[in-house]
């Protein structure tokens, strides 16, 4: 007979966009193993709960963020990426607006922070290899999905959005070929609100007209960056 002693655990990898960099919510570890290491929020599921339950639950006990949505990632469960035990952690990933979120750290956590994707500490667990994953999930995304309604500002100038996507691609992008395309896809409305854009003349600001989004989502809308 073929005998167990796996415990599951989840994870949440949260995204935000604040000064122009892409980041990332972490947590201080205040327990064994790894303790005073930065790490992803997380922990085990409960007997009583789901996996989704179990996650919102860690964010708020250990960041005090709560999400209205987190998208399954992955599963990690390499044997020994855990000291203590054998853990299968199934993770998730979840976009916000940092600015929305009081952050706070409870239970086994000591401490949480926003960092810039670019400036990470070191990771505990094999944290950072779940980063990863989810940063190329993030990266794909942005191709067929306008994920800047859940992480610009409401208004915002169209340099704003051209700036998200060099972030989150890592490259430079063709910016006339993406303001015609982006446009194209009638999803944004510009608005007689102007502000200075350096030295430049001002430029108007956009918002995202996620009704009209989700009306061309159900004709069959394809979107695309690629």
């Amino acid at each position: 007979m073929i005998r167990q002693n796996i415990k599951v655990a989840v994870d949440a990898v949260v995204f935000g966009y604040k000064d122009k960099t892409l980041n990332v919510l972490l947590i201080k570890r205040d327990i064994a193993p790894f303790r005073d290491s930065w790490a992803l929020p997380g922990g085990l599921v409960l007997e009583n709960e789901s996996l989704e339950e179990a996650v919102e639950r860690e964010l708020k006990e250990e960041t005090n963020v709560k999400v209205d949505y987190l998208e399954q990632l992955y599963s990690f469960g390499t044997p020994g990426r855990d000291p203590r035990n054998r853990v299968v952690s199934i993770t998730y990933f979840a976009l916000v607006k940092p600015e929305h979120h009081e952050i706070k750290a409870d239970t086994d956590a000591q401490d949480v922070a926003w960092f810039d994707i670019q400036k990470l500490p070191d990771l505990a667990f094999d944290h950072q290899h779940i980063l990863e994953k989810a940063k190329q999930r993030l990266q794909n995304k942005l191709t067929y999905e306008p994920i800047g309604f859940d992480l610009l500002d409401d208004k915002f100038l169209f340099s704003d959005l051209e700036k998200l996507y060099m972030t989150i691609l890592e490259k430079q992008i063709d910016r006339r070929n993406f303001r015609k395309k982006i446009l194209s896809f009638d999803i944004l409305e510009e608005l007689d609100e102007k502000v200075s854009e350096g030295r430049g003349r001002p430029a108007n600001l956009f918002q995202f007209n996620k009704k009209q989004y989700f009306k061309h989502q159900k004709e069959g809308f394809l979107f695309d960056i690629k």
